[in-house]
């Protein structure tokens, strides 16, 4: 299991090993976002459920929108909505594959 997130120098070289293998032979943004997405549908544990506005909700897969977001599919009941994963709250203790989401959020910070 992926241990929780933090600014440990260990976590940082981890994660930075997970961009360069995500953004590997990417020419510009718009590819690494396409690299972060096939990583994190391959890899992040789905369905889990995490909380949204103070209610649970089940993500159910991982989707890229055509303005090049990485969304998380989030249902509950009849209800569903796609949220950005980099505002996602993700849930304790972290599933497998979440790395990469943590991953994606430093890139995408420009870290």
């Amino acid at each position: 299991m992926w241990e929780p997130r933090g600014v440990s120098r260990s976590n940082r070289v981890a994660l930075d090993a997970l961009i360069a293998e995500a953004t590997v032979d990417c020419y510009d943004d718009s590819e690494c976002v396409t690299g972060f997405h096939s990583m994190i549908e391959e890899y992040l544990v789905v369905p889990f459920q995490t909380v949204v506005l103070g209610m649970d909700v089940i993500v159910t897969s991982v989707d890229l929108t055509d303005d090049e977001q990485i969304v998380a599919v989030c249902v509950r009941g009849k209800s569903k909505q796609r949220i950005p994963v980099l505002d996602l709250p993700l849930p304790a203790p972290l599933l497998e594959g979440m790395q990469w989401v943590d991953a994606y959020r430093r890139w995408a910070k420009g870290a």
